[in-house]
């Protein structure tokens, strides 16, 4: 599969979950809470926990998104997202070359990767990637940054820079700037403080993923986990 047509699957809204102290649900529950309200993407970021718990995390998340139909992404480390069968890793500019990552490893896994200005957004798209994330486009409050906001006009170029890979952009998007976002040319956007810093994370993230900006907008996620087939059926009865 080529890596675009591979990178195309992760268009969309990107749920990022992650164990900062800040948030007031654990990653599990932030998962939850972003299947339930319809992510399409979730991807864990364990930057304080160990490896063993990280783990634990990245396994039951797993479980999660599988069975509501969302593909899960690991942060940062190729070795966890294959012990927790993720769909992909998520590389930043720090971490392992994509071309490091095992042959066999590889066709397990798809890799995204992080980028923050047009010099490494132009080396990414020569990279055995399969989508580049873009930012922090508004600035972030969810994460020390060196780099300061880039605004709409940066993402337009990385957006023609990079093609025909797709494009995620991250960084202070909400449902007031989603919509300026997408016509820039992004295939997707990545939060974490809309949804993990929200009241009703759930909420938050049902309306950026039902937000009228989306093309073909898909149908929202489970709303409770563990009653799919009824759900379904009642979908397809209202619908028909």
């Amino acid at each position: 599969m080529a890596a675009h047509a591979a990178g195309e699957r992760f268009a969309g809204l990107h749920v990022l979950v992650d164990d900062d102290p800040r948030w007031p649900r654990d990653p599990v529950a932030q998962a939850r809470a972003a299947c339930a309200g319809g992510a399409p993407v979730v991807q864990l970021r364990a930057k304080h926990a160990t490896d063993a718990a990280a783990l634990a995390w990245a396994r039951e998340i797993r479980a999660l998104t599988r069975a509501c139909g969302t593909l899960f992404v690991m942060n940062d480390r190729f070795d966890l997202a294959l012990a927790s069968d993720a769909d992909a890793v998520h590389l930043g500019q720090e971490d392992l070359p994509p071309e490091r990552i095992p042959s066999e490893a590889r066709q397990r896994l798809a890799v995204g990767r992080s980028t923050h200005d047009l010099e490494q957004a132009r080396k990414a798209a020569d990279e055995p990637i399969d989508y580049v994330a873009f930012g922090p486009l508004f600035g972030t409050r969810s994460k020390d940054s060196p780099y300061a906001a880039r605004g709409i006009e940066a993402l337009r170029a990385v957006v023609d820079a990079v093609q025909p890979k797709p494009v995620i952009a991250i960084g202070g998007i909400n449902g007031d700037n989603l919509a300026e976002v997408l016509r820039a040319g992004a295939a997707g956007a990545a939060v974490i403080s809309a949804a993990a810093g929200a009241a009703d994370a759930e909420a938050a993230v049902r309306e950026l993923a039902r937000h009228g900006a989306w093309p073909g907008r898909a149908e929202p996620g489970l709303e409770q986990l563990g009653t799919q087939g009824t759900q379904n059926t009642q979908k397809g009865e209202a619908t028909s």
